[in-house]
């Protein structure tokens, strides 16, 4: 398969070649470069699709869904209505609109059952259409905890150890704990409140670095983020530094995330624009200036989600980005925290990410350039994942 446009964004520093080409062979990036160039290597019997006003960049990365839920106004009622063949069922459609967007890879950080760890299989085998699945099989919570409904309440360091091991051997590519309350968990710890000792948040990432996964924590409260980053967590999730009244970013804990290289992965909504009327415009705005300073400190922000809670469908990568070119972020640094750095901090970087020969043939074609406008990318042209054509919108 031979993609030409006016532009493809190359390489891991996305460098832009005018009149440029990628040829997919087997399922990978067989060659990146200037049209006259790649077209050469192309032999007589590929297909050879022509974008000539659009952009080839590396498909979509969203660092942090929820396929088990439903973005409906209560998606833990609905999950626990659902048996396991109906939830599944529905999990396969919220992979496939990901792709519809240009998502080509989606961390999942909790779901029941290990259906995520059946769904990324049968991705994988072809049996089923949808992104590169990261899966993180059931979270870590407390009894009573945030997303308790999800099967893993565990108490004290040995049952923390224990789960750890189970989601290891199912098959999970990085753990999940949720390290302080959620909004989504009625009757459940706060949001800003801890839910883990010292020694239980210890021995989870002791457990998870043994087997060389990383550990994903949900932390919105201050004492939660500062407790994750002492036992070296590898990514924040939210980390919106929230306190029973408020918000403050701690800049001692803030340097220590920029110098042990931790990811924060905001999981902004698709809807951010609506927040100040949800939470006041002065509590909004605090919200938007905690990422913004976390920008500016040179933190390593990854794009995500948090699709499948309410009001967060699985088509809205393209939309929360624009949040981040509200604070002030360049489109280059935007497009890289939903390409190269996130696959980074998934573990993926070396496989996805780029439009680098040997990569998987993970590409996504728009119409326009993202580079100059965000906005571009909401204008899918083309997606294909793994060397896959997907047909967008197929299954409307």
């Amino acid at each position: 398969m031979l993609i030409t446009a006016a532009r493809v964004l190359a390489g891991a520093d996305r460098h832009v070649i005018a009149d440029g080409a990628v040829l997919i062979r087997d399922g990978v990036i067989a060659c990146v470069g200037p049209r006259e160039e790649v077209q050469r290597q192309a032999r007589p019997e590929e297909s050879r699709l022509c974008h000539p006003n659009g952009t080839v960049l590396p498909g979509l990365i969203d660092a942090h869904v929820h396929l088990c839920f439903d973005a409906g106004a209560d998606p833990v009622a609905t999950l626990q209505e659902q048996d396991d063949d109906a939830l599944l069922s529905e999990m396969r459609a919220h992979a496939e609109q990901l792709l519809d967007v240009g998502v080509t890879t989606a961390r999942d950080l909790g779901d029941r059952n290990g259906l995520a760890l059946r769904l990324s299989e049968d991705v994988t085998s072809g049996r089923a259409v949808g992104p590169r699945i990261v899966p993180a099989a059931t979270p870590v919570t407390p009894p009573g905890g945030h997303c308790w409904f999800l099967g893993g309440e565990v108490s004290g360091p040995d049952e923390v150890r224990r789960l750890v091991q189970r989601n290891i051997e199912a098959g999970a590519k990085v753990i999940k704990v949720m390290e302080t309350g959620g909004g989504l968990t009625k009757g459940g710890a706060k949001s800003w409140e801890s839910q883990f000792s010292h020694m239980e948040l210890a021995a989870l990432v002791e457990e998870a670095h043994r087997a060389g996964l990383p550990v994903a924590a949900h932390a919105h409260g201050v004492e939660g983020i500062t407790a994750a980053v002492e036992v070296g967590v590898d990514t924040i999730e939210h980390c919106t530094w929230m306190t029973a009244d408020g918000f403050e970013v701690r800049e001692d804990v803030l340097k220590q995330i920029v110098e042990k290289g931790i990811y924060v992965c905001p999981a902004v909504s698709p809807h951010w624009p609506m927040l100040p009327k949800f939470f006041g415009e002065e509590r909004a705005e605090a919200m938007f200036d905690a990422v913004r300073q976390m920008a500016t400190s040179g933190a390593r922000l990854i794009a995500g989600t948090d699709a499948g809670v309410q009001r967060a469908g699985f088509d809205g990568l393209p939309s929360s980005l624009t949040f981040y070119a509200h604070l002030g972020l360049p489109n280059d640094r935007i497009l890289a925290m939903a390409t190269a750095e996130a696959a980074e901090a998934l573990g993926v970087g070396d496989v996805t990410g780029q439009l680098t020969a040997g990569y998987s043939a993970d590409v996504l074609v728009v119409d326009g350039d993202p580079l100059a406008d965000l906005g571009a990318l909401k204008s899918v042209e083309r997606v294909v994942a793994a060397g896959r054509h997907h047909e967008v919108g197929a299954n409307v």
